[in-house]
């Protein structure tokens, strides 16, 4: 994937330079710098995320924003516009990709499911406007759902007693949730982020004699930490 990244970009490089040469000898005069000409760098990039990245949510808002400030430089639409319509689109798309996108692998995604409708006993944890935190030392863990919105929560499993797989949702809003995790398990992470992300700062698997813990993350402006 990187590697196609390159030769796109190279690509690309190449023909504005060779279109320079061009005009530069008076062989042609094909005009490179019009109206709104910078927006190719917010539009270029995002397009090429969109169509090779894994992370499509954010480079779909780059492209859309690159495309409106395009259309605004050439008076098609007034750039008043943006903000009246900018944090709507945002938000429109990040609930659509919570609703519609695949947050984990197929395998990962059967197994979590299984979890998620099974008899464990899930936790729940929320901080709004305010910072939580949760202490789960010697107590049996089961699986948590954690939501912080213009606010922070720590979950603290170092000293839990995990018995078998589990699940974290994690949201985070505006706000941020640092997960503890002991050295004892295996992780599985997933992100579903639009100007935030989740930080695996452990990022182990030892073992599948261990249980795992499935850590899914879903951020708006804010962020997910493992530790």
């Amino acid at each position: 994937m990187k590697r196609t990244n390159q030769i796109l970009w190279g690509v690309i490089l190449m023909g504005v330079g060779l279109l320079l040469g061009l005009n530069a000898f008076g062989i042609t005069s094909i005009k490179l710098f019009f109206d709104g000409w910078w927006t190719l760098f917010i539009i270029v990039p995002s397009a090429m995320g969109f169509l090779s990245g894994h992370e499509k949510t954010g480079n779909l808002i780059g492209l859309c924003i690159g495309v409106f400030l395009l259309l605004c430089c050439r008076n098609i639409l007034a750039f008043d516009m943006l903000w009246k319509l900018l944090f709507p689109a945002i938000i429109i798309l990040f609930g659509a990709k919570m609703i519609f996108g695949s947050l984990l692998d197929g395998s990962s995604a059967y197994e979590v499911k299984r979890l998620q409708t099974g008899d464990a006993e899930v936790t729940c944890g929320t901080a709004v406007f305010c910072g939580e935190n949760m202490d789960f030392s010697g107590e049996v863990f089961q699986g948590a759902e954690l939501n912080a919105v213009f606010g922070g929560l720590k979950c603290d499993l170092r000293n839990a007693v995990i018995e078998q797989d589990c699940v974290i949702q994690a949201s985070a809003v505006f706000g941020g949730i640092d997960n503890l995790v002991p050295d004892n398990v295996n992780l599985k992470v997933s992100s579903n982020s639009t100007f935030g992300g989740v930080s695996n700062k452990v990022g182990h698997y030892q073992s599948g004699t261990l249980p795992t813990i499935y850590i899914k993350g879903i951020c708006l402006f804010g962020g997910v930490d493992i530790k």
